[in-house]
């Protein structure tokens, strides 16, 4: 086909409606007339309303990843935070409890401290206040080492009295420490008296394995003792003084073919973490020195 012969006319699609520019113009003053209108009259209320009605179930589908994300965002800070309180009351519960069994201590100590002043107003010798700092290393005996020796006026053979009763005597005596054999060591003795009956005899300390305590040796038969008699030092020995509670019976048991009973006795005082102790003067010290011999009669001539 020839050149010339071809239509070199645009398509009739370019050809027809107005221009672009016009378009613009048009659509332009309706847009602005439709906003003045909806502006005053609202004429598009009812086309939103079903716009947004129409629409709301794809904005609920597409806002429930983001509601997941906040809620598991918040799951995890409530939890970190929830730990972090129980942690904190944890740590706050351990300091009270702590000053919770620190307060009962304090109670009990200042209890046995008053009950110790009250032993010491009772005894009418002096008295010197320690404290037990630790027990002796020596496993075959019953002794504690008190804070007072010598430089504080510490003898050997004081008695050693706790808020419930006799708990020892001293038997070393160093420069700053002195150290006390309690009445239950296997070498020990003291005499006492049984408050109830008025009789007398001698208790023996007596460590067992089924308790140590102490142990009324040779006593007769016919001994008015009874279970629970309380038995105090009777100060015969020029040691203890008078009136101290040392001991409560707990046996009284005749023995087949003696004629003694066995008689065990439980210390009133605490042989076991005892803290604060009176170490008292010797009763002997307190007594009047003994009146001068008489001069022999007769002179020489």
């Amino acid at each position: 086909m020839p050149l010339g012969t071809l239509d070199r006319t645009p398509p009739p699609f370019f050809k027809q409606g107005p221009s672009a520019l016009s378009k613009l113009v048009v659509f332009s003053a309706v847009a602005l007339f439709l906003m003045v209108a909806d502006l005053r009259f609202r004429v598009a209320d009812p086309l939103r309303a079903a716009l947004a009605t129409a629409l709301y179930p794809v904005q609920w589908a597409v806002l429930q990843p983001v509601h997941v994300v906040d809620l598991a965002g918040g799951y995890l800070q409530s939890l970190h935070s929830a730990q972090r309180s129980e942690a904190e009351a944890r740590e706050r519960l351990a300091v009270q409890a702590q000053r919770s069994l620190q307060v009962d201590e304090l109670l009990n100590e200042n209890k046995r401290l008053r009950e110790l002043l009250s032993m010491r107003e009772r005894v009418a010798t002096g008295a010197i206040g320690a404290q037990v700092i630790y027990d002796a290393a020596d496993p075959y005996s019953r002794r504690v080492v008190i804070d007072r020796g010598q430089t504080h006026g510490v003898k050997a053979g004081a008695p050693v009295i706790d808020e419930a009763g006799v708990l020892g005597q001293v038997t070393r005596v160093y420069p700053l420490i002195a150290e006390v054999s309690l009445l239950i060591d296997r070498e020990q003795a003291i005499p006492v008296l049984n408050a109830r009956s008025g009789v007398r005899s001698l208790a023996y300390g007596q460590p067992s394995s089924a308790g140590d305590g102490l142990e009324l040796r040779y006593t007769p038969v016919g001994t008015d003792i009874r279970e629970g008699d309380v038995l105090t030092t009777s100060g015969v020995d020029g040691v203890y003084p008078p009136g101290l509670p040392v001991a409560r019976v707990a046996l009284v048991e005749r023995q087949s073919g003696s004629s003694f009973l066995r008689v065990r006795a439980e210390p009133t005082a605490r042989m076991d973490g005892t803290l604060h102790v009176l170490v008292l003067n010797p009763a002997g010290d307190s007594l009047p020195p003994p009146p001068p011999a008489p001069a022999a009669k007769g002179s020489a001539s």
